[in-house]
């Protein structure tokens, strides 16, 4: 089910973004064709060996937002800008841009040639007498489709950060993976079950004390302790599975299921090493501060969880249905 969830989100997320951009090109939304007219303050004019001029283009606020119609700038735009002399008559204008930069064009350089600048013709070109101020009339590059690349690109970086994420956490989930068989082997998961018995038998007091679920929900239960869901997995279902071998009424959940899934849900936790791990592969300066709060709040989740459990089993609505079952399963065996 969450599959189609996940498709259905993916295809109203790409429809949005068509229809977005379909609205962009009806109102030519980025200006394209259309020349930008400023001034530039010439900071380094082409001496010998040079063929650009450097220097802060200037537009008005007002200029910026009636060319865009918007709202958005409050203030004189102040530009570096670039242009070069290709040829005879023909010059390009490149903008770098930087946190001086109009949010719009920040926004449609993400859908431009090169990420961190805009780049166009020059339409015309007045240099004043004294070589320290121009007139400029420009065409940027055409921005066409740039919600629909924008989607395209967030998945392709994202996909890129799972991978990222996903190779980092291999180590770890090794180490882990390999002291939990060793002490499958070694069998020390039996001695703690032997250890926890009086927890688990009041947690669970209608499941045997020495019944396969009880080893699975513990090995379940010290694999999220210790950070490890993907290794508690496996472990949790082996757990699911034993349990309904003692249900009366398969199909429908037993108070130990129900206790067990607030136990899992609750993530009762003393190492976060998955939560460490991604941590420290996103470059965090300190992965793992998260302990403490990690270990209170996974707490508090457990104990109303099963605080939870234990009262509602104990309504009649809840009961009924389930001892009509055990009670005919006892007259019947």
């Amino acid at each position: 089910m969450l599959n189609y969830i996940w498709i259905a989100l993916i295809a109203i997320g790409i429809l949005v973004a068509v229809g977005n951009d379909v609205a962009d090109e009806m109102r030519n939304t980025y200006r394209n064709g259309i020349p930008v007219e400023g001034t530039i303050a010439i900071d380094k004019s082409p001496g010998p060996l040079r063929n650009s001029w450097e220097g802060d283009l200037i537009l008005t606020a007002d200029a910026f937002n009636a060319f865009y119609n918007t709202t958005a700038a409050n203030a004189d735009i102040h530009q570096p800008i670039v242009v070069t002399e290709l040829s005879p008559g023909e010059k390009s204008v490149s903008l770098p841009l930087g946190p001086s930069s109009p949010d719009r064009w920040k926004e449609m350089a993400k859908a431009a040639a090169s990420r961190d600048k805009l780049t166009g013709k020059v339409s015309s070109m007045v240099i004043s007498d004294d070589q320290q101020r121009a007139r400029i009339q420009f065409v940027l590059e055409p921005i066409h489709y740039m919600k629909s690349k924008a989607v395209t690109q967030a998945a392709l970086d994202y996909a890129t950060t799972a991978v990222t994420i996903a190779l980092g956490l291999i180590g770890i989930m090794a180490l882990w993976l390999g002291v939990m068989k060793v002490a499958d082997e070694a069998g020390l998961l039996k001695i703690v079950t032997r250890f926890l018995t009086p927890i688990t038998k009041r947690l669970f007091p209608e499941i045997p004390p020495d019944h396969p679920a009880v080893a699975a929900m513990i090995m379940n239960i010290a694999a999220n302790m210790l950070g490890l869901s993907n290794a508690a997995t496996p472990m949790g279902l082996k757990a699911m599975e034993e349990l309904n071998k003692l249900n009366p009424k398969v199909g429908t959940a037993t108070n130990a299921m129900v206790t067990f899934l607030a136990i899992n849900t609750g993530g009762l936790i003393l190492i976060p090493a998955t939560a460490i791990a991604v941590r420290a592969a996103a470059g965090s300066a300190n992965p793992g501060i998260i302990i403490g709060t990690s270990i209170f709040g996974a707490g508090c989740a457990t104990v109303a969880g099963i605080v939870a459990a234990k009262l509602l089993q104990r309504l009649p609505r809840y009961r009924k249905d389930y001892e009509q079952v055990a009670a005919k399963e006892v007259s019947n065996g």
